[in-house]
């Protein structure tokens, strides 16, 4: 991988204490309403630097961005954020609930150097998922205004010999934390979260030559990595940028692919604004592609039929539900390999995908040409059946700014980690929100200046 270096990291109390109200959830799983709720519990949270509009998927006006550097600025001069006085490397551990059992996900977040994505020798930074040029405009204006990166990058890499992994976890069974949090995800969980400030040359030395050689798969933040990549583009189109200019180096929190904390979630798929829409209109346009069943009219029900199907050996299988009526089925291809005649470059691995197959057969052959007369559906991306029920009811959630048209739900599973690692090393991208990695980073436990 690029090299990973300390870095003087920006922190609420000099990063002691419980900073529970400062710092907030990434802003791409926040809407209005849970900003202010931040906001209202304590003014200073970094959630009004992060978030200077919403939703954050396209690009906001001018004063939106001054007034997050005027934030920020402010953060500043009252010494509510301080810098480090030494380069460091954070250990950093999450605390969860998930799927009934109790995890612990630990991490390092440090800083890489800002290279291209892709292969390159010693080790690149590879993506798995597709980017658009909405977010990517509002996360560069922000950093224009800011200088700031604000959040890290969620970064896994290979790490087959643990090495890397109990360096990390070393370090949290020999003291406390130094700072910690407890952030609740959109799901209601509570996460607590802890940091461990790490400056000593010995334990950096070793987590860097651990690392030598490995890729990193970026997990979270395509968005925010393209956007580093494109600012330090930007200050080179303009002039000299000397070797050590802090915009030369990206913020990551890195995750061993063998940390046993390491879940993935999934990203199920909410359509609406479909003109031709009804369940038995899609139905029709399904027979041939999809074996369709009827199954118990539960919503909370389905991931549990779903697993019936799969037990009966079916290659990928879904869960339907009718917004409208709340009826229910699981859904199956019709072929092992559905996708295999229209992509048959792509790799076995992508192909694979669940994803790929709702969005390449379900959405782009069923849908679009036979519901919506080859006009574009309107997509969310849920990742709890509480929040698919929830945006049938017509309410904004972290995954839409609101979805009053929303009539159907695809129930996925989600995308298992080997599958993830084959094809980022194919050099190929899964569709959009492919992975949920389970819980979120906090934004404002670190933030990593470029002025």
């Amino acid at each position: 991988m690029p090299a990973v270096y300390p870095f003087r990291a920006l922190q609420f109390q000099g990063g002691r204490g419980d900073v529970t109200t400062k710092v907030a959830p990434p802003y791409d799983v926040l809407d209005a309403a849970a900003k202010h709720a931040l906001l209202d519990r304590d003014a200073g949270s970094i959630v009004s630097v992060d978030l200077p509009h919403v939703p954050a998927k396209e690009l906001g006006p001018p004063k939106a961005y001054k007034a997050a550097a005027a934030s920020l600025k402010a953060m500043l001069e009252t010494g509510v954020l301080s810098r480090s006085e030494r380069p460091a490397m954070f250990a950093y551990r999450q605390t969860f609930e998930f799927a009934g059992d109790t995890h612990a996900r630990c991490g390092m977040a440090c800083t890489l150097d800002t290279v291209q994505l892709g292969s390159r020798e010693g080790g690149g930074v590879l993506p798995h998922e597709e980017t658009f040029s909405g977010p990517k405009e509002d996360r560069l204006a922000l950093t224009r205004a800011t200088r700031t990166q604000l959040s890290p990058i969620f970064g896994m890499h290979p790490d087959e010999a643990g090495a890397a992994s109990r360096i990390v976890r070393g370090v949290m069974d020999n003291r406390d934390a130094d700072q910690t949090c407890r952030l609740t995800e959109t799901d209601g969980t509570e996460v607590f979260h802890e940091v461990w400030t790490i400056d000593d040359d010995d334990t950096l030395r070793a987590y860097r030559d651990a690392l030598a050689g490995q890729d990193v798969f970026i997990a979270d933040g395509h968005h925010r990595y393209n956007t580093a990549v494109n600012y330090l583009a930007e200050l080179e189109a303009a002039g000299s940028v000397p070797p050590d200019h802090p915009a030369r180096r990206t913020m990551f929190v890195l995750v061993s692919m063998a940390d046993p904390g390491l879940v993935i979630g999934p990203t199920h798929r909410v359509l609406g604004d479909m003109r031709g829409y009804s369940h038995e209109a899609f139905a029709e346009a399904a027979a041939g592609l999809l074996e369709i069943e009827p199954t118990i009219n539960d919503p909370k029900q389905i991931e549990a039929e779903m697993a019936k199907v799969l037990d009966r050996d079916a290659a990928h299988v879904f869960g339907i539900i009718d917004l409208a009526t709340g009826l229910c089925w699981t859904a199956s291809t019709t072929e092992p390999d559905p996708l295999s005649d229209t992509f048959d470059a792509k790799s076995d691995a992508w192909r694979s995908l669940d994803v790929a197959v709702v969005q390449h057969l379900i959405v782009d052959e069923i849908c679009v040409p036979e519901l919506n007369e080859g006009e574009a559906v309107r997509w969310a991306f849920p990742h709890s059946i509480d929040e698919v029920i929830a945006l049938g009811r017509g309410e904004a959630t972290g995954s839409s700014a609101g979805a009053e048209s929303a009539q159907l739900a695809i129930i996925v599973r989600p995308t298992p980690l080997e599958t993830v690692r084959e094809v980022c090393l194919a050099g190929e991208l899964m569709p959009q929100k492919s992975t949920f990695f389970f819980p979120k980073l906090a934004t404002g436990l670190f933030l990593n200046p470029l002025a």
